[in-house]
């Protein structure tokens, strides 16, 4: 296997100075002091990952991640706040440029919990497929070269900026079987339909905006049956590095929909390779490690200016096209998301235990009234969110885990 490197390894690429060489903080009236740096919160869209248990979750992971690092937490970024050097930020959402990382003061890694891209689709989907032929239209900035390096790590697929250019791929691909068709911004499986021939696509994408398409991109891949999916991810804070493997679970939410309801993870202090070290792992899921590694090296080789302390990637594997196993990455997270409460527990037991080197842990979001967190949990939300409703989220730690 080639040599691949951790996300700290990202550092050397990540400097965002301006003109003149300095590394800017917000433009600032009112003075916020600490000695020590502070650490605070950021909504990249008030209209995206802002409900209120996502806010509140927000906040205590930044406050937890204030005391990893030894600074104070400040609450929500002001614009019109001075903030003393170091500042670290939690945002909501992977930054979508180095001038937004730049107002923030985010030169590096080390700046933040999540990620920043050198263009809005890298956070996104769209991604993970060429484009549907030479002449296809495509955002400025894209990376001929990506979907070659990632040939043997994803599903077969195609993103387009077309509607013309996804009915051509879509044909395409129902040559061999069904096709699942994938808005590029929605998470969790939300607005996916699967198609099974070429009316039923063009019904699909009818049913989608073509000026979203253009801006954004429609994702046409192989269907996979029942498929299994795993979550492979590092995170860094400070000079502490934590990889780690698990899947997710489903739950029902308040109006009987089937949401994302959690992850079982095993996490390792140190790199990747710390975490394909550890004995017995199955086959299956060395792969989607491996695949995984190979997506996110490819990020940092092709996108220039990508840096992130936190990724995830959601590895699916199932029977697709043809009656064939098949393995891929779905897609990236550079953001806080659903298992940073299990990222976080583990960070905290290496940060208090330096023997251990492997525990398992897992995150869970229980709907309704009436729900207790079993005992030893960390409650990092419990109460009723104006969108979803009752709404319970916690973590668990298994310290000294067997590594598999």
């Amino acid at each position: 296997m080639e040599s691949l490197v951790s996300i700290d390894a990202q550092a050397r690429h990540c400097a965002v100075p301006d003109a003149s060489g300095a590394l800017p903080l917000a433009a600032t009236a009112r003075e916020v002091t600490s000695p020590r740096g502070s650490t605070v919160t950021w909504s990249a869209d008030p209209q995206a990952y802002c409900s209120d248990h996502e806010r509140a979750t927000r906040r205590n992971f930044a406050e937890r991640l204030a005391a990893l690092k030894g600074l104070d937490f400040a609450g929500e970024h002001d614009p019109s706040g001075i903030y003393l050097r170091p500042l670290y930020v939690v945002p909501s959402d992977t930054l979508a440029s180095a001038g937004i990382a730049r107002s923030l003061g985010i030169a590096s890694l080390h700046d933040l919990f999540g990620g920043v891209v050198p263009h809005a689709f890298v956070a996104t989907k769209a991604i993970t497929h060429g484009i549907a032929g030479r002449e296809a239209a495509r955002p400025e900035g894209w990376s001929p070269s990506f979907a070659g390096r990632v040939s043997q790590s994803v599903l077969r697929g195609f993103s387009s900026f077309s509607h013309e250019d996804a009915r051509w791929a879509g044909r395409r691909l129902l040559e061999a079987g069904p096709v699942r068709v994938k808005p590029v911004r929605a998470t969790g499986g939300r607005g996916q339909r699967v198609a099974v021939s070429a009316d039923a696509l063009d019904e699909c994408l009818a049913e989608m905006d073509e000026a979203e398409i253009g801006e954004h991109g429609v994702v046409l891949e192989e269907n996979l049956d029942r498929p299994a999916t795993f979550s492979v991810g590092q995170v860094t804070v400070g000079h502490a590095t934590v990889s780690y493997h698990g899947r997710q679970r489903l739950t029902r939410d308040n109006a009987g929909a089937e949401v994302y309801g959690g992850s079982d993870l095993t996490l390792v202090r140190g790199g990747f390779d710390m975490l394909l070290a550890s004995t017995g792992l199955p086959p299956d899921l060395r792969l989607a490690i491996d695949q995984a590694m190979r997506y996110h090296q490819a990020v940092i080789d092709c996108y220039p200016g990508f840096f992130a302390s936190r990724v995830n990637y959601d590895v699916a594997q199932g029977v697709g096209a043809r009656c064939a196993w098949r393995s891929g990455v779905l897609e990236q997270s550079w953001r806080l998301g659903g298992a940073s409460g299990a990222e976080l527990v583990a960070l905290e037991h290496f940060g208090a235990e330096p023997a251990c080197w492997c525990v398992q842990a897992s995150t869970h979001e229980e709907y309704g009234e009436g729900v207790l967190a079993p005992p030893g949990a960390i409650v990092h939300y419990q109460g009723t969110d104006s969108r979803v409703g009752p709404l319970t989220k916690y973590a668990l730690l298994t310290p000294h885990a067997h590594p598999t």
